[in-house]
């Protein structure tokens, strides 16, 4: 165990170590609980959208503080403030990254039903009634989480004990089949491909085929209120229309760029077989942690998007606030 608690202490102590052990707790401070509170309002169904709206959102919003849990408390900031504690018996380490990709896979896989749900309401008016409901979206939200639990089983055999002490095994140590076997370099690749090359190019697509149905739809209508109106009014269906797609872009849009650098690095290290690091400055590494970074990120923005773009969710948000200092007033008088 003295080899692993070299090795963490002397990544901690590289530049990007350095940057990673102010990050990760402080994003932990931050995600923890503004998941945890956009859950919250979003459950109380008050924000002026739709049922199927708020189930994908909340669903989301579930999923991105399972990841902030696993991912970042669990795994980061237990590594860093204590690299040998329980977490470490190789049986909860392999279940924790089980856990860590099946959150991750369904937070990313929410966000692509999520923009499918807006092109069919907003392109596709013959399937809005019977697709947008609360039922489907509920279907589909329990179908994505159990897939993707199910196909992240398979990264608990993916590891062996670092150390084994006592007959105690300890740490995750991965398997050199994983490199060299045939079928856990294809898994891995039809993996990454799944999560999150696919959701790229569909939620790319949904997205452009959303703008193109919204800009035709658009030139329509303001060219048919023009002849009957003789001149161009402010429209409430296109400025609805408007506030509507500013919600889907922005939880799509920062899902792609969050994520860019993640699927860049993967796409390199797959295609230079490049699968160690020279030091801990070698500048895939840096590369490497920054998408990681990046990429754990995105599940954190979510409630400030909401907070930006939705005026009934800051209404909520900020009743929130006052209520504890509501009930301090109550208890004084």
């Amino acid at each position: 165990m003295d080899r692993h608690h070299r090795f963490s202490q002397k990544m901690y102590r590289s530049t990007i170590g350095q940057v990673g052990a102010v990050y990760y707790p402080t994003l932990a401070a931050v995600g923890l609980p503004a998941n945890l509170v956009t859950v919250v309002i979003l459950s109380r169904g008050k924000c002026g959208l739709s049922k199927a709206i708020t189930r994908y959102l909340l669903a989301m919003a579930v999923a991105d503080l399972l990841v902030v849990i696993t991912d970042v408390i669990l795994n980061r900031v237990n590594d860093l403030f204590f690299p040998t504690c329980f977490l470490d018996y190789t049986p909860f380490c392999s279940l924790k990254f089980v856990l860590i990709y099946a959150a991750l896979d369904s937070s990313v896989w929410l966000t692509v039903a999520f923009t499918f749900d807006r092109l069919v309401a907003i392109c596709c008016q013959k399937w809005k009634w019977k697709y947008c409901t609360e039922r489907t979206a509920a279907a589909v939200i329990g179908t994505v989480y159990v897939l993707f639990s199910v196909k992240n089983i398979r990264w608990y055999f993916t590891y062996q004990p670092l150390y084994v002490i006592d007959n105690v095994p300890w740490f995750c140590d991965v398997k050199l089949s994983f490199y060299d076997s045939a079928a856990w370099v294809m898994f891995d690749w039809v993996d990454t491909i799944l999560t999150p090359c696919v959701p790229f190019f569909l939620i790319l697509c949904l997205n452009a085929l959303t703008v193109r149905h919204i800009l035709m739809a658009s030139k329509v209508r303001r060219g048919l209120l023009a002849q009957s109106n003789g001149e161009n009014h402010l429209d409430p269906e296109i400025q609805n229309r408007r506030k509507s797609i500013i919600l889907l872009f922005t939880v799509s849009g920062s899902f792609i760029l969050l994520w860019t650098t993640h699927v860049a690095v993967f796409l390199y290290w797959r295609i230079t077989q490049t699968f160690s690091y020279q030091s801990l400055d070698d500048p895939f590494y840096i590369a490497l942690e920054t998408g990681y970074m990046l990429q754990v990120l995105s599940s954190c923005t979510n409630t400030y998007i909401y907070a930006v773009t939705q005026t009934k969710f800051r209404e909520q948000l900020k009743n929130m606030m006052k209520q504890p200092l509501v009930l301090l007033a109550q208890l004084v008088n």
